[in-house]
């Protein structure tokens, strides 16, 4: 999947050297197949998040939605023009969209980001998502892998998914597109948070940081160590419950944060799925749990977060539970058949 990723890349470069569309960076992968586990080993999304940076002649402004509170913070990414006149004097073949005539500008070198796939002068999922596939598209038959595998593309609004299949195998792949908070692993990408996310939000998401903290785990651990593979049980074990599979995953790296990685090795494997238990169950008995990335003081040195989410109080998961007690009732008893 990521070797596909690195084609895409080098071939969306070439495209769009001389375009006013955002630069696509080199894919991230993210989630639970690249964190080294997976639910359904049998069907697979290997989910990859580009990152985009503003084009010549525009900048990014991250804006927080201030209505929405932590973990589900929503970001609006503002582009503006800016003046691009010193390039020009420099020798550089740009007219400059704010100091040129607009008609001169138009017939000479296309329309602005702004035109493109701005709503008013914020970037707009939707608009992004149908440009991806069009890229995706377009592109495809000059990649290497067009010649032994046939791509499908998927309906979605705000990524874009295709699997790609040559018979035998077949890999489904979903792209993300976000923009860095500043030079940190936290992102605002397309995916969405709940049902209808407006075509102009872009949710923060902690993915690459969390992948990153199981990168940094896996140095240290030793080669018998089975925390993937309580993971992998465990989510596997709550298919069809309405315990989330972030759910799982965010007790699991509290416990890694907590217990020794020499600890987790197959010996200690009844033991550790012991603690996975006994930790979602206190955490339903008491209506809380923490979100990993956001307020914790302990993280990783090496991973870089803005200093609003570490200093940040950690917002409760369980929040929910505890406002609605008839939800409380239903994932105890649940837990209860677990």
């Amino acid at each position: 999947a990521i070797d596909l990723m690195d084609n895409y890349t080098v071939y969306f470069g070439h495209v769009l050297a001389k375009s006013f569309y955002p630069v696509l960076q080199r894919a991230i992968g993210v989630g639970s197949a690249f964190e080294g586990w997976s639910p359904r080993e049998q069907d697979v999304v290997y989910r990859v998040l580009i990152p985009m940076t503003s084009p010549r002649g525009h900048s990014f402004h991250l804006e927080l939605d201030t209505a929405e509170q932590m973990p589900v913070r929503n970001f609006r990414v503002r582009v503006q023009l800016e003046c691009t006149c010193t390039r020009q004097q420099q020798g550089e073949n740009m007219l400059c969209f704010l100091h040129h005539p607009e008609e001169e500008v138009r017939r000479n070198q296309g329309p602005s980001l702004l035109d493109t796939l701005c709503t008013k002068s914020y970037l707009d999922v939707h608009k992004t998502a149908r440009w991806f596939y069009q890229l995706v598209r377009a592109i495809w038959p000059a990649l290497p892998q067009s010649h032994n595998w046939h791509l499908v593309l998927l309906p979605s609004r705000r990524s874009c998914q295709f699997k790609v299949t040559n018979g035998e195998a077949t890999y489904r792949i979903e792209m993300l597109f976000g923009v860095q908070r500043g030079d940190s692993d936290i992102f605002v990408s397309s995916q969405p948070r709940e049902a209808h996310t407006e075509s102009t939000f872009w949710p923060e998401t902690y993915a690459v940081a969390e992948m990153k903290f199981f990168k940094h785990i896996a140095r240290q651990a030793p080669p018998d160590s089975l925390h993937l593979r309580c993971l992998q049980l465990f989510t596997h074990l709550q298919l069809g419950f309405t315990f989330s599979t972030y759910t799982m995953k965010t007790i699991v790296m509290h416990l890694l944060d907590t217990i020794p990685v020499s600890q987790w090795r197959r010996r200690y494997f009844l033991q550790r799925l012991g603690d996975i238990h006994v930790n979602l169950r206190c955490c339903l008995e008491e209506k809380c749990l923490n979100h990993f990335v956001i307020g914790n003081k302990r993280f990783p040195q090496e991973i870089s977060l803005p200093l609003d989410i570490t200093s940040a109080e950690p917002p409760n998961l369980f929040h929910h539970l505890a406002l609605y007690p008839a939800a409380h009732s239903q994932v105890m008893s649940e837990y209860q058949d677990l």
